[in-house]
């Protein structure tokens, strides 16, 4: 299993192969508090890094989750979608929200390891 990459907007990816599995950060689920709502993207939606790609809502916010890689949506995680709570138990794991097939890989050079997002979050970004 490969590595996970974290984006500056508190997203994180894993890479196997040429399928990212993409998901909010525990520290972002931790920031929006009890989650609500979530909405996947569907799989054949083309995304583009940086780009939003899922919706998810909490008791205090409502918030875009955005795409650390390029490619085509292959899975949405409907589970999530049913199940909110699952993103705040277990958000760098079960509560992951697509999966992309990635059309750039070189993409996940601009992310950060997780010794580097922890250093990140420290600094209190928002």
């Amino acid at each position: 299993m490969s590595e996970a990459k974290y984006s500056k907007k508190h997203e994180w990816v894993i890479v196997e192969g040429d399928v990212g599995t993409v998901g909010i950060t525990k520290y972002a689920a931790d920031q929006l508090g009890d989650i609500v709502f979530a909405e996947v993207p569907e799989a054949g939606k083309a995304l583009t890094s940086g780009g939003e790609a899922a919706v998810v809502e909490s008791v205090k916010a409502a918030s875009d989750v955005y795409t650390p890689v390029s490619g085509e949506v292959i899975e949405g995680n409907q589970e999530v979608a049913s199940n909110p709570s699952l993103i705040n138990e277990d958000p760098e794991g079960k509560g992951w929200f697509f999966k992309v097939k990635v059309s750039n890989v070189s993409e996940l050079d601009s992310l950060m390891s997780k010794a580097d997002y922890e250093t990140y979050i420290a600094g209190n970004p928002s």
